[in-house]
């Protein structure tokens, strides 16, 4: 029930900013999950949360298209967020990461710009591999690690990435290539 739940977020925040024709993509778990899906849908794994990426000038007309979808704008420690109205707890809102922007200020490279992402699913934007990548070597945590794994271990990923990459970036993929016999 609960990943339905997360299914229903995602279509009707994506629906609603399709509609009102604001640039989006998502990134995180849920892009993951749809990159590894491309390859084998079999290999998926669950995650129970929605991050999306927007260019903060379209935030006034994210927030006017959420908001007709049930969902309300908060920001908690400097965090943008749409709250579902129906379910208000901020670890089951929409999160927001800014294009071009660092997502932490500790972080070396920006989140990817708005125009870097396709479609995978009907009407669902998607930030482009290489660019999902970064982000996951960037942030380095754990699951992030299990998610570049994942993508890994079905064959979105490979040792040609290395070369696209920054230097401290392929230094964070290599050993998980290697570990993964790739």
């Amino acid at each position: 029930m609960a990943l339905d739940d997360v299914a229903g977020r995602l279509e009707r925040i994506c629906r609603a900013l399709r509609e009102a024709g604001v640039p989006h993509a998502l990134v995180g778990g849920q892009a993951v999950a749809l990159w590894v899906a491309v390859k084998d849908p079999a290999a998926v794994r669950t995650t129970k949360d929605v991050d999306v990426l927007l260019a903060r000038a379209d935030l006034p007309r994210a927030r006017a298209a959420s908001l007709a979808a049930g969902f309300d704008y908060f920001e908690v420690l400097g965090v943008g967020m749409f709250l579902d109205r129906a379910d208000p707890n901020p670890r089951h809102a929409v999160h927001i990461l800014w294009a071009g922007e660092r997502v932490r200020p500790e972080y070396e490279y920006p989140a990817p710009a708005i125009d870097q992402r396709q479609e995978l699913a009907p009407g669902i934007e998607v930030v482009l591999l290489d660019e999902l990548v970064r982000m996951k070597l960037q942030s380095n945590r754990d699951q992030d690690r299990v998610h570049l794994r994942d993508m890994i271990d079905v064959g979105l990923i490979d040792r040609t990435l290395l070369g696209r990459l920054p230097p401290p970036l392929a230094a964070r993929l290599e050993p998980l290539l290697t570990e993964s016999g790739r």
